[in-house]
Parts: structure tokens; C-alpha cells; sequence
């Protein structure tokens, strides 16, 4: 999550707050920049936080954290 948060450069508390539901509506540019981070499109975001079911999980990322900062 650490990797995340700077790559997307929010800080990790922020994130936490995302991800727990303490920050019931983020910024649009700060869940872009998540989103980006973590290889996914916003279309993706979109149409799984507007399922009828309140959204299952995102797909995971395309590239490891790591792998993202090594490169």
C-alpha cells in the first residue's frame, strides 16, 4: 500500500482513508492517479462501484509495486 500511495502521490494515510471508507468520496484526480497506479482503467472503476450488487473487487494490477518503482 506504501508503493501505491507514493506512486499515486497521495499519502498513505489518505489512502487508508479511501480504502476504509473514511473518505466516503475521494477526489476525481486522486482515484485517477490510484487507478493509473494500479493499472487499471476508469471505466473499470466505474462500472464496479455502479454494479448492482455495491461492486466486487477490482481486478488486481497488471504489474507488482515493485516492479512498477524497479523500472
Amino acid at each position: 500500500m506504501l508503493l501505491t500511495a507514493l506512486d499515486a502521490g497521495v499519502s498513505p494515510e489518505t489512502l487508508r482513508k479511501i480504502e476504509s471508507g473514511r473518505i466516503a468520496t475521494p477526489a476525481f484526480p486522486t482515484i485517477a492517479a490510484i487507478a493509473d497506479v494500479l493499472g487499471l482503467s476508469l471505466d473499470a472503476v466505474w462500472s464496479e462501484i455502479n454494479k448492482p450488487d455495491g461492486g466486487a473487487e477490482l481486478p488486481r494490477p497488471t504489474r507488482p509495486a515493485r516492479e512498477r518503482l524497479a523500472s
